[in-house]
């Protein structure tokens, strides 16, 4: 691992451990020559996925797609990143086991609807209405009143 801010090629381990409901290793390095520490993420990567979309394109499977799409509906929200990546993870995992080389957009969109409806009830109605692209006021408020009963 060559270090961040003097390209030197020798850095050191000095602690490692599972982050991401253990689908992650977190290690934290110093470099043996400028002696700075920066830390490094080394993650399970879903291969070969193929998202398809509504219109029927593919596009390989992006979880920062995701995960922006998530931090927009939770602005302002006390919700921190890691919650946002351990949510990401647990439908990543999710979508490993059920689908082996494609997934419909819209069943990704489901998963994240279902995480966010637990993790918080703002941010799941704020992705429901540009996921579900809620035409007028009457769309949001027929989903709000299903989110107020539960």
């Amino acid at each position: 691992m060559k270090c961040p801010f003097c390209q030197f090629e020798d850095t050191r381990v000095l602690e490692s451990r599972e982050v991401e409901e253990e689908r992650a290793i977190r290690r934290r390095r110093e470099c043996e020559k400028c002696h700075k520490r920066f830390t490094t993420y080394e993650k399970v990567e879903l291969l070969n996925l193929l998202v398809v979309k509504k219109d029927g394109r593919r596009e390989a499977y992006d979880r920062d797609k995701i995960i922006r799409g998530i931090i927009k509906a939770c602005e302002k929200l006390p919700i921190s990143k890691e919650e946002i990546e351990n949510l990401v993870s647990k439908i990543e995992q999710e979508i490993e086991t059920k689908y082996s080389s494609e997934v419909t957009s819209k069943k990704i969109g489901q998963l994240v609807m279902r995480e966010l409806k637990k993790l918080d009830k703002v941010a799941y109605i704020r992705f429901a209405s540009v996921y579900r692209e809620f035409a007028d006021v009457e769309d949001f408020e027929e989903e709000l009143k299903k989110v107020i009963k539960k």
